[in-house]
């Protein structure tokens, strides 16, 4: 998901889909162990998903804390 799309979300939303997203990649990597993913790249795409993420949770936790 492009960060320009994140930022449109709440705080609340972006934590349930960091949640979800840690999730998934916790599930791909115990595939990938155990030789039963077809996309190893996709491993790839959920680490720079939760990168975004984070980037953008910390983004509006400074614009709050300049707000204030």
């Amino acid at each position: 998901m492009k960060a320009s799309k994140l930022r449109e979300l709440s705080v609340a939303e972006l934590e349930q889909r960091l949640n979800e997203t840690t999730q998934k990649l916790f599930q791909l990597r115990f595939k990938n162990a155990s030789g039963k993913i077809k996309n190893p790249l996709e491993i790839r795409l959920f680490r720079r998903d939760i990168a975004r993420i984070k980037t953008v949770l910390a983004e509006s936790k400074l614009s709050k804390e300049k707000e204030e």
